[in-house]
């Protein structure tokens, strides 16, 4: 069983010297990483201490890059610092699922009309 940590504790280590981010869910220590980071030491501790997931991802980081990762892995965030999907992002989608069914049903109706003419 992997180890919890809380994000108010990962956001005590937020220097150079003392670098965890949380990238998916994941807390990393990458303190002895930063000196050998392609994209340089500014770029991680810019984001020290705290969630770095679209930061990773934004900067589409290699399939080794991922793999290396793995190496500097400490725990799992804590269950209760995990952000929840919000229930306006579900009915949002509920929604526009909805209209697409009901445009393509439309579409539908419209050609077997024009069909039939």
């Amino acid at each position: 069983m992997s180890k919890e940590i809380s994000l108010a504790t990962v956001k005590q280590h937020n220097k150079a010297t003392d670098l965890w981010v949380v990238i998916n869910n994941k807390v990393y220590d990458v303190t002895k990483f930063r000196l050998e980071h392609p994209g340089g030491e500014d770029s991680l501790v810019e984001v020290a201490g705290r969630d770095a997931t679209k930061d990773f991802n934004d900067v589409g980081h290699s399939s080794e890059a991922r793999e290396m990762l793995k190496k500097y892995y400490i725990g799992d965030l804590a269950a209760a610092d995990i952000p929840k999907k919000s229930a306006i992002s579900c009915r949002n989608a509920a929604l526009a699922l909805g209209a697409a069914f009901l445009g393509i049903t439309l579409v539908y109706v419209l050609r077997r009309g024009l069909a039939k003419n």
